[in-house]
């Protein structure tokens, strides 16, 4: 039996890695996560999972989807083996970007972690967040 596909929310600052970047290179390994419940995020996502790719700090927003292809690894930018990445890949860019503040204005998303744990870099998000959302974006 196959594991159903898992949803999660990324988070990267644009002036530091942006979706151009993502899409410009093709995949990346997200890296450099430090904090102990995103690691537990990182360490529960599976090839295939999709994630939405939000741009923190400036615009603060949902601007695309992309693909968990490898599972997650030792993070090589981490020299104490306690840390881990996952590989990700773009899959398309969203119609219309969906801001922070349009989803603290949809009630049906008040519980999102995104809005909850807003200090999060990596969020699940589950199906009925992800169809919201989606449908956010046109």
């Amino acid at each position: 039996m196959s594991r159903a596909v898992q949803h999660w929310l990324l988070k990267s600052e644009p002036d530091v890695y942006s979706w151009d970047d993502l899409v410009k290179d093709g995949d990346t390994v997200w890296n450099g996560v430090r904090n102990n419940a995103a690691r537990l995020h990182l360490r529960a996502m599976a090839q295939g999972d999709e994630a939405f790719f939000y741009h923190s700090n400036i615009g603060k927003e949902v601007v695309g989807l992309c693909r968990i292809v490898k599972a997650a690894f030792p993070d090589p930018t981490d020299e104490t083996g306690a840390w881990v990445a996952v590989q990700v890949a773009p899959v398309r860019k969203l119609a219309q970007p969906v801001t922070l503040a349009a989803m603290k204005a949809e009630a049906s998303l008040r519980d999102f972690a995104l809005i909850r744990q807003s200090r999060l870099s990596v969020v699940p998000v589950s199906d009925a967040q992800w169809a919201i959302i989606l449908r956010m974006a046109g």
